[in-house]
């Protein structure tokens, strides 16, 4: 069974050929870290071959180039090894819905599914964070003063990154809730309601934090 902890999950991202498996795209990376009472305590990158060659533009914005992929082993076999990593674990990534249906995807390729439930690290700091000028990942990153050393657009980097904005909400939930705990299904929760019920839902006045 998952935890039920939402301090105890894996945190994941991919980089991709495109914007849609339906549409033919493939990963290209995945990055990974598992978090157990807030610690990171496993990681898990591997570069992905697809089979056909990746775009200048993709090359650009991920860094990721055609040469390194010629040497990657193939998407099925990532796949497979990452499943396994996953076990029934929760999961959680920024802008779910785009991470999600790339790993619905690869996942049906090699016949291996997931028990755990998704969350969006995104759905939730549109709820938490309203004064943030926007909810990207780096600039929720500024936005909360949280330390990177980095470069974005790499997936261990970005789950990373995630995993400690993630963290960093659970804490402020966790001051609003006056709960030490933050269950993972309040976060679900969270992430459905709408903005001008949040108030009622922690709890509590919503800081402005």
């Amino acid at each position: 069974m998952p935890q039920t902890r939402a301090d105890s999950l894996v945190v994941l991202d991919f980089e991709t050929t495109g914007l849609s498996p339906d549409m033919g795209d493939r990963a290209i990376e995945i990055g990974a870290v598992r978090l157990e009472k807030g610690e990171v305590v496993e990681r898990f990158q591997a570069l992905m071959n697809p089979g056909k060659r990746i775009s200048a533009f993709i090359e650009d914005y991920t860094g990721i180039t055609n040469q390194m992929l010629s040497q990657a082993a193939p998407c099925d076999e990532v796949t497979d090894e990452f499943a396994s990593f996953m076990g029934d674990s929760n999961l959680v990534a920024h802008n779910a819905s785009f991470d999600k249906r790339f790993l619905d995807a690869e996942l049906r390729r090699v016949s291996r599914a997931y028990t755990g439930a998704f969350a969006c690290s995104l759905l939730v700091a549109r709820r938490l964070y309203q004064q943030a000028p926007n909810h990207k990942l780096g600039s929720l990153i500024a936005y909360k003063n949280i330390p990177s050393d980095g470069g974005f657009h790499r997936a261990l980097f970005d789950s990373e990154m995630t995993a400690k904005l993630w963290m960093t909400m659970l804490q402020d939930i966790s001051q609003i809730t006056t709960r030490e705990d933050v269950p993972f299904s309040l976060i679900q929760k969270l992430a459905k309601t709408p903005k001008i019920a949040v108030y009622k839902l922690l709890q509590s006045g919503l800081p402005k934090i």
